[in-house]
This record gives structure tokens, sequence and C-alpha cells, in this order.
């Protein structure tokens, strides 16, 4: 789930007028020519071989992870809540996103070895997976918000109402992550490894401020701010009203938004450190421009490990999701029924805005 709206830095997708300064040309081709390249870009140490494992294990555990979620979610059709719905969908994101890895995997080794159709809808897929995200979460937030600090039963009874607000998470992600499927392309640049790149014509500045700055008001930072409006209140009401037993069925919930910020928001903060160092806010220099590259490729690999961990956290955290899977594997008949009744059933925590227990 990048954040390649706004600009991707891997070396594979990192356009050639970044790393070679700003320059005109008159072709779709940038010229790279060798005494035309102000800053030259540093190696990242990072060994591509360890980077391509990472990748790998990551589209491995998100498989396995996201699929119980989703077999867990559909399953429990009776106790099954709001925001359930808004959790399967997040794993729907994530094993979305976990599809495209090992395409990414192998370029790092090989570079951009595919066709501009398959670069635009792999970069489309990463999109959308990091805007459906943190919409979702938000989405999350203000359902806990109702349910808890203003008791109501709007949004919760009229179940079919989330049908449409997770419809319409998509299509604006979707909307979001265009720009990307239209710049995307496979470059082919002589004397180097071939690339997946926004190719935005001679009017690099204001085209990157444009993809960086507005996607990233509306899919990052206005959705991070309602998460920590209605997760604020929340909390105050819960300690308020010492309501112990409901504030143990939010650590699920806190757990999943916290792991989703320490994954993307470092990459969010580096990101902007290079728009200000581009909008000439922060003074632009060789070193910096490749400190930042460096950064940014880092953060980007910790974003990446997102699609995995919130299944690892619904399993250590959340007692009625291993408690649904234990009850799917006893069925079929992969653990007793004597195993499973000393499991144990949690009852699930009521509220007064009706069915707004999870199944996590």
């Amino acid at each position: 789930m990048e954040y390649s709206i706004m600009g991707d830095f891997n070396f594979e997708n990192y356009s050639f007028e970044d790393f070679f300064g700003n320059y005109t040309y008159n072709t779709d081709l940038p010229s790279i020519l060798q005494d035309s390249a102000p800053c030259r870009p540093d190696t990242l140490d990072l060994n591509k071989y360890v980077v391509v494992v990472i990748y790998l294990l990551v589209f491995l555990l998100s498989l396995l992870g996201n699929s119980l979620v989703m077999l867990v979610v559909l399953y429990s059709k009776i106790g099954r809540s709001v925001t359930d719905v808004y959790l399967l969908n997040l794993a729907i994101a994530d094993m979305l996103f976990a599809l495209t890895l090992p395409i990414w995997a192998i370029s790092k080794v090989k570079g951009w070895i595919y066709s501009t159709i398959l670069c635009k809808m792999v970069s489309l897929l990463k999109e959308v997976n990091f805007y459906s995200s943190i919409l979702l979460l938000a989405c999350i937030s203000v359902d806990r918000y109702l349910a808890i600090v203003h008791a109501t039963r709007t949004l919760t009874q009229k179940r079919h109402w989330v049908k449409f607000i997770c419809l319409g998470i998509w299509a604006l992600s979707l909307i979001l992550s265009l720009p990307i499927f239209v710049f995307r392309k496979a470059f082919y640049p002589p004397n180097s490894s071939p690339v997946c790149y926004e190719d935005i014509g001679a009017n690099t500045t204001k085209w990157r401020m444009v993809m960086r700055v507005l996607p990233q008001t509306f899919g990052f930072l206005l959705p991070l701010l309602v998460m920590l409006f209605c997760y604020g209140f929340t909390l105050r009401t819960l300690f308020q009203a010492h309501m112990g037993q409901k504030h143990r069925a939010m650590r699920v919930i806190f757990a999943v938004v916290l792991v989703f910020l320490l994954c993307w928001l470092p990459y969010n903060l580096v990101l902007v450190a290079d728009t200000f160092m581009r909008l000439g806010v922060i003074k632009e220099t060789c070193e910096r421009r490749n400190d930042i590259g460096r950064a940014l490729d880092a953060t980007e690999i910790l974003g990446f490990l997102h699609s995995c961990l919130n299944p690892l956290i619904y399993a250590f955290i959340g007692q009625k999701f291993r408690h649904g899977l234990l009850k799917i594997m006893a069925i079929h008949g992969l653990v007793s029924k004597e195993f499973l009744a000393k499991d144990g059933r949690p009852s699930f925590v009521g509220s007064s805005s009706g069915n707004t227990s999870t199944t996590f």
C-alpha cells in the first residue's frame, strides 16, 4: 500500500528527472547526459535480495492471514457488526495489494521487465490499497464515536448504509489513484534497467506538486484528523464512564489504527520533507536529495509490511477472532470440540448503539 500517487521513490519507480535534476526535454523520454546531471544518486545500501525476501514473506503472510480474516468475518453472519464489515473490506484491500508484491520483488532484481499495462495496474492496486485502508479506518472511528459517545443507532441499524459507504470508499480510492494510472508507464532507458515511473511531460514540478498535495490532503491528512477527533472523544467517554469492558473491546481497533500509523506515517513525513525541498521551503542539495531518497525507500518497506500485520493483531489481541477461527476449524475436524469448549466463547460486548460489537 504505497503512497505513490504523490511520488514513487523506489529506484525502479523513481523518475529520471528526479534523479538528475530539473531540465526540459522535447520528447517523451528525458535526456540522460553525463554532463547535464547536477546530482548523482547514491546507491541504496539495502541489499536488493534482502528486500525481495521481505516482499515475498509479506506476500505469503498477508495472503494467509487476510484469507483467514475474510473467512471468519463471512462465517460469522449472526454476530457480524458494522465494524466487522469495514475490517472485511480492509482485509480485501490488503489482499489485493499483497498480490502485487511478487511483481515488485522481481522488478527489484531485474528492473521493470513487464508491460506498461501491468505497470499501471499494479501501481493502481497499491494506491487503492493505501487510500481505502485509511478511509476505512476513518469510518471505523466514526462508527465507534457514534456508538459510544452519542449512543446512536443511526449507522449501525441501517446495514445497507454501510454497504453504500464501503462502495463509496472504494470509488473515492479509485478516483484518488487515477493520476498514477494515467501517468505511469514502462520506460526503457539506454544503459540502465527498465523502470515503471510517472511520465508527466515537461511540467514536472507543477504536476508533481498536484499529484502529491491533493491526495496527501484528502487521502491522508483529513482522514487522520477525523480519527484523532473521534478516538479522542471516544477515549474520554470510556474513561469518564469507567466502561472497562468496552475499553477492552476497543483494544483491537486502537491497535489496528496504531499499527497503520507506525507503518505509513514515517513514509508520509519523509514525503512531506521532499515536497518542501522541491518547493524551495528547505534548501535542496545533492546530499539532502539522496538522504531523502534513501529514507523513502526504507520507510516504503515499512509501509509494505502493514498488509500482513492486521491478521496478527486479531490473532494475538482479538479473543473473538481466535474463537471464531477455532470454531471453523472444529467444524471441519481440524481441532477437537473439547479444545473449542476449553477456549470458551467470549460474550459480545453490547452497546447502546445496537449491533456494534466486533468479531475481533
